[in-house]
């Protein structure tokens, strides 16, 4: 039986792993929030991406928008991080398999920030790292 709690397992982070670790966190937010903005704005330039290169239809720009401000706010709230955290990766799990579906060498993008997405999480969340010690 364990009688420490996970919380207490893991040391808190410094200061230098905290910034890094929100610096991490918010390059992700950041991008999330301007594809969901590109997609509600719609320019040309991403309509044609979209519909003709990736072959999603104009209708689902709305709500591939939502999904994104939305997985980007749960992400940033520090209460609910981890689930922002799996919902993020599931997004861009969809927009690697959407670029190696076409061919296309961009999947190097998403699968970054999905990094950045747990590598920001890890150095400022003390349960995660209680739950994933790297040794």
């Amino acid at each position: 039986m364990v009688t420490a709690s996970l919380a207490t397992e893991a040391a808190p982070p410094n200061k230098t792993a905290l910034w890094v670790g929100r610096v991490l966190s918010a390059l992700p937010v950041f991008v999330l929030f301007l594809s969901a903005f590109a997609k509600i704005k719609h320019p040309p330039e991403v309509t044609q991406q979209f519909t003709q290169k990736f072959g999603y239809p104009e209708s689902l720009f709305v709500l591939l928008a939502v999904i994104e401000i939305a997985c980007a706010v749960l992400y940033a709230i520090p209460r609910t991080a981890v689930l922002g955290a799996i919902l993020v990766t599931g997004y861009l799990g969809g927009a690697i398999a959407t670029h190696v579906r076409v061919g296309d060498p961009g999947f190097s993008t998403p699968l970054a920030l999905g990094i950045f997405v747990w590598a920001g999480l890890f150095l400022r969340e003390t349960r995660l790292r209680a739950l994933l010690p790297l040794r």
